[in-house]
């Protein structure tokens, strides 16, 4: 049986823009206005989040817009909070859209006496009423399995593959996907069997936690169009690294594709200074000023691919065909045409 209600959005202070972005390439698609719902997502003066819903949502089919990006704590809150009023206004269905899952790193326990707070979060999450979540590039994929309820986790490579065939075209046959550690060889093995390219490995071994100790290069990388692909870009110093020894190893020029751009503490400053030619991100987390005048980064929309997402979800037809960057195509025209 049809929906006969349109989907509703709704979005916390975590990225409005992005938000907004969804909502402007949803009315395209629908052909009808959808706006966010009103609400105001406040703090009192001691920090406490507050969040009143001004529109009737009894019965709606819901959607909460809210990356639990820095700062990650208010902004999980702020989620959670969303979804109690929304609950207890009665909404029919409450599906979180979390572009960027903070907290994600920490998926298992890496020594004794340590949290696995993804799960805790997970849990929470259910608790405050979410049925559904949908996100992009987990940073690992088990974390799924620590829902019990539906988790659709998008991949970013099929939009990262367009814009590398858009912007490489004519050197295709000197591209190499490299991929900066051992643990991230699934995530670059996918964008090269995209493009068609071969792939490499920087095998990277830590003295102590946030320093790398030493880095080998693991397959020829000589004059080739290195692209290092990764979920998370943080404080950089591992990617500006990498980006040094395969240049050191003969490589042509370095480019790096990176989903969420945290880009903390000194990241900016080093990407600026690093022989990187570009580091393409999303705007999964909003980004700074700072990263907006960073002339070696450039950042791919995801409102297009999480606009179609929302509206198959909300039309119960195939999340997964997005998976395919042959179905984003039409949807990413006006940025890829002519590539």
């Amino acid at each position: 049986m049809p929906n006969l209600i349109e989907p509703k959005l709704i979005s916390g202070n975590a990225n409005m823009p992005l938000a907004e972005a969804v909502a402007k390439r949803m009315s395209m698609h629908r052909g009808i206005n959808v706006g966010l719902v009103d609400a105001r997502v406040e703090r009192f003066n001691d920090g406490e989040i507050f969040v009143e819903v001004y529109e009737n949502v009894r019965g709606e089919d819901m959607f909460i817009i809210q990356p639990t990006s820095n700062p990650a704590n208010d902004n999980l809150m702020e989620l959670l909070i969303i979804s109690d009023a929304l609950r207890r206004s009665s909404a029919d269905r409450i599906t979180a859209v979390i572009p960027y899952f903070g907290y994600a790193r920490q998926d298992r326990r890496s020594k004794a006496r340590t949290p696995i707070t993804a799960k805790l979060v997970a849990n929470m999450l259910v608790e405050a009423g979410i049925e559904r979540i949908l996100t992009l590039d987990l940073h690992a994929t088990q974390i799924q399995g620590f829902f019990d309820i539906p988790v659709d986790n998008l991949y970013a490579s099929p939009v990262f593959a367009l814009d590398a065939m858009h912007h490489f075209n004519g050197q295709m046959e000197e591209v190499m996907v490299v991929s900066p550690d051992v643990g991230g060889v699934a995530r670059a093995r996918d964008l090269a069997q995209r493009i068609g390219a071969p792939l490499s490995i920087v095998d990277k071994r830590r003295g102590k936690p946030g320093e790398v100790a030493e880095m080998t290069v693991i397959g020829d990388v000589k004059d080739r169009v290195c692209l290092i692909v990764d979920d998370i870009v943080d404080t950089a110093g591992t990617l500006c690294k990498a980006a040094e020894v395969l240049m050191e190893h003969g490589a042509k020029e370095v480019h790096s594709y990176i989903t969420h751009g945290v880009l903390s503490g000194p990241a900016i400053e080093r990407i600026g200074k690093s022989v990187m030619k570009h580091l393409v991100i999303t705007d999964t987390i909003e980004p700074t000023e700072a990263v907006k005048a960073c002339k070696q980064i450039r950042i791919v929309p995801t409102a297009p691919m999480f606009a179609q997402a929302i509206l198959n979800t909300w039309n119960g037809t195939s999340v997964s065909s997005l998976f395919d960057h042959k179905t984003l195509q039409p949807i990413y025209e006006n940025m890829y045409t002519g590539g």
